[in-house]
């Protein structure tokens, strides 16, 4: 799989294992699509956290407290945003209605430590490579020990519908997309449970359910409602930018054609040129796209991406800082910028990247890559004691206690007494001790 530098694409990992994508604008359109939900929920849409799952498999599911998984073989099989939408209503009757607690004494206390522990290892794992993309995690899983964790009761099931149902109410949405996916898995009742997706293995679907959903919407006065305009255009987008970087270059081109020239399209094959390494095209495309689009800080993100990966650093500044500029709150953005002042190795752009890293930690503070980079760029700035801070952070979010407990006893002896930071490595060294005693358990 293509590496991003901005969006993080990871290489396929083996069948057994699961891996996870980090992409700016795809996280970003899922989080418009389940806020209202969220909140509709009582939830604090910030306090949830949404992972995008690198499988084909049509399946979305929730974790490890708030935390939301959609995988992107769902995403690209959604027809339209009301499909998706229903989905992730669904999953957020999941959260509300703690199921996940009231699940747990069911399953083994390891089995659900063990997917958090994987989930934060993952993205740990992310830190760890140097040069394949920002965020990007390979998580190794074991499948049988998921598949009994996710094994929902059909009351939890129903009452997760019913709240679902209640929260597109709530926010004057249709249920209609919610009985066509549950109509796209219905015929998975007739394969084999070997064939079977995983969301039919794990979401028991039965008739009497489709029936209720069709209930609701007979009933609902928000059935023919229509969602917000810029929902269809954000999910043409999604999937276009999903089947452009996930599929081959060709099966790209064959499904957005050259006759095509909406704005998705053209956006997808410049992904696909890209890929292709025709850089004159996708130069030319994005160059397109960007003049149509002044505004857009996905495709100055592109185009950053596009000239880093060609070896024009220099070059690549300039666009990641217009996308930043645009779209100054988006953790990835910052990051990737900073990615490229680092890569620069220009003094005069440290202290511009230690500001990106630290803006981008203050939205996401479970991203080991980021405490790395902010190392890098304290270690060059001759700041031993912020430097071995960060590599603390960075290792404890790699689950490697001894290693964060070094960095925090040195990080205490070189920064100020009583100062926030110096607080900081003792929170550092605190959590280090937990953790190794949790592993000598």
């Amino acid at each position: 799989m293509l590496a991003l530098l901005a969006s993080a694409w990871v290489r396929p990992a083996e069948a057994s294992r699961i891996s996870f994508i980090r992409d700016a604008e795809i996280e970003d359109t899922i989080r418009v699509f389940a806020s209202p939900l969220f909140l509709a929920a009582g939830l604090e849409p910030s306090a949830v956290h949404i992972y995008l799952v690198n499988d084909r498999a049509l399946n979305a599911f929730v974790a490890g407290g708030q935390r939301l998984f959609v995988n992107t073989g769902l995403i690209i099989r959604t027809e339209h945003p009301g499909q998706l939408i229903g989905v992730i209503a669904h999953e957020t009757g999941h959260i509300a209605g703690g199921h996940l607690v009231r699940t747990r004494e069911a399953v083994a206390n390891a089995t659900a430590t063990q997917i958090v522990a994987m989930i934060l290892g993952g993205i740990a794992a992310a830190g760890a490579g140097h040069g394949d993309g920002v965020g990007a995690a390979i998580l190794g899983g074991q499948s049988a020990g998921m598949r009994s964790f996710f094994q929902y009761s059909r009351t939890q099931e129903s009452s997760a519908d019913h709240a679902g149902m209640k929260f597109l109410d709530d926010n004057g949405w249709s249920a209609v997309g919610l009985q066509e996916f549950f109509r796209v898995l219905e015929g998975q009742d007739l394969l084999s449970t070997d064939r079977q997706d995983p969301y039919m293995r794990t979401h028991p679907l039965t008739r009497e359910r489709i029936d209720r959903v069709a209930e609701h919407i007979q009933k609902s006065p928000f059935t023919k409602a229509a969602f917000p305009k810029d929902f269809d255009v954000r999910h043409r987008r999604m999937r276009a930018k999903l089947v452009a970087f996930m599929e081959t270059p060709g099966t790209a081109l064959r499904l957005y054609k050259e006759t095509d020239n909406s704005l998705e399209s053209r956006y997808a094959r410049t992904v696909a040129y890209y890929r292709k390494l025709e850089l004159d095209k996708a130069h030319q495309m994005i160059d397109g796209l960007i003049a149509e689009n002044p505004g857009d800080p996905y495709f100055h993100e592109l185009k950053g991406q596009m000239l880093f990966e060609k070896g024009q650093v220099a070059e690549s500044l300039a666009p990641y800082r217009m996308a930043v500029k645009l779209m100054p709150s988006s953790p990835l953005l910052r990051a990737d910028l900073a990615k490229v002042q680092l890569e620069l190795e220009d003094p005069k752009q440290l202290d511009e990247a230690i500001a990106n890293l630290q803006m981008a930690l203050s939205f996401d503070k479970d991203d080991p890559s980021n405490w790395r980079r902010l190392a890098i760029a304290y270690g060059r700035k001759g700041d031993e004691g912020m430097s071995a801070l960060a590599l603390g952070e960075e290792a404890l979010l790699q689950n490697k206690p001894d290693i964060a407990k070094f960095q925090a006893v040195k990080a205490e002896k070189l920064l100020p007494h009583g100062s926030r930071a110096w607080l900081q490595a003792q929170d550092v060294l605190q959590a280090a001790d937990e953790k190794a005693k949790a592993k000598d358990r």
